[in-house]
């Protein structure tokens, strides 16, 4: 099985803050990294044949789909240290009522968190998850 991959907006504080919380809560380094402004995001969104402009989400992909949304954001949580991992019972919820909260926290993301210049440059033990 290919490490599952989270593409997620690399000017984003609260995308960075999001990624920062994940290593934090993932000891097994389960999940790899990349921006979805960088070459190896792109290059998959073309893969999958998603928007190059989709940067208002986090995508997860394991096994070889993508989950956007909530979905994603949940799926993640799955695999992550307790209490954490229990989140992922609301995967039970209808995705579109998901996906509507989701959507307002996507939408003010950068009013509400701010945005940075660039991506952050993870520290060297953590550069080997994160794709350019």
């Amino acid at each position: 099985m290919n490490q599952p991959l989270i593409l997620f907006d690399g000017v984003c504080t609260f995308c960075n803050a999001s990624v920062h919380f994940i290593i934090d809560r993932d000891p097994q380094s389960f999940f790899r990294f990349t921006p979805l402004q960088g070459s190896t995001g792109q290059e998959t969104l073309k893969r999958y044949n998603l928007s190059l402009n989709q940067l208002d989400t986090m995508l997860l992909v394991e096994d070889n789909q993508v989950h956007t949304r909530s979905t994603a954001a949940l799926r993640i949580a799955r695999h992550l240290r307790f209490p954490w991992n229990l989140l992922s019972v609301f995967l039970l919820v209808p995705p579109v009522i998901r996906n509507a909260v989701y959507g307002v926290i996507a939408q003010n993301r950068y009013k509400w968190f701010g945005q940075e210049d660039a991506c952050r440059i993870p520290t060297p033990e953590l550069r080997a998850r994160f794709l350019n």
